[in-house]
């Protein structure tokens, strides 16, 4: 959350003519309710469970493309397997005070972070950091983004994944 995922992702899809598939928006659509609505009426459980049969859906069905994954998808069932089977994975990698300077400003649209204080983001953010730090480490490729604008992180990607850097 907060990593630029689909900031990025938007970008570099328009940089490379490829459409941009946000994986929280196709479940949004499939299911006809909100992220924060689904949670609340049928727990993670269940979100998970869709959100893992959407991304599989979507990894055999759309070639192509950019696909910004929701920040526990790697976490759960296998995703992360199957993301890099059929893929190249991408961790953006930011650090704890950039992911809080950046979340402060979000707080109201984000639910999962609303009730904490200002204060509370960076031990909220570390935690799950390192919960999630194992899956986020099988990705293909690591960029980190906090000493690079926006221009030097489309090109690292681009490099990374083998394309000549922007004009």
């Amino acid at each position: 959350m907060g990593s630029g995922k689909s900031f990025i992702g938007n970008l570099l899809s328009n940089q490379l003519s490829l459409p941009f598939y946000d994986l929280d928006t196709l479940i949004e659509k499939k299911e006809g309710k909100t992220i924060s609505t689904l949670f609340k009426e049928k727990g993670e459980i269940y979100f998970r469970k869709t959100e893992h049969i959407v991304l599989l859906e979507t990894l055999k069905q759309k070639d192509n493309c950019i696909l910004s994954l929701g920040g526990g998808t790697p976490c759960f069932y296998d995703n992360m397997d199957w993301v890099n089977q059929n893929s190249i994975s991408i961790y953006l990698q930011n650090s704890i005070p950039t992911l809080s300077n950046r979340l402060v400003k979000e707080k109201e649209q984000r639910p999962i972070i609303s009730h904490l204080q200002n204060e509370q983001l960076p031990e909220f953010i570390a935690k799950h950091l390192f919960e999630r730090r194992p899956f986020y480490d099988k990705a293909i490729h690591t960029v980190n983004t906090d000493k690079q604008n926006i221009e030097e992180t489309l090109n690292i990607i681009q490099e990374k994944i083998g394309l000549s850097k922007l004009p």
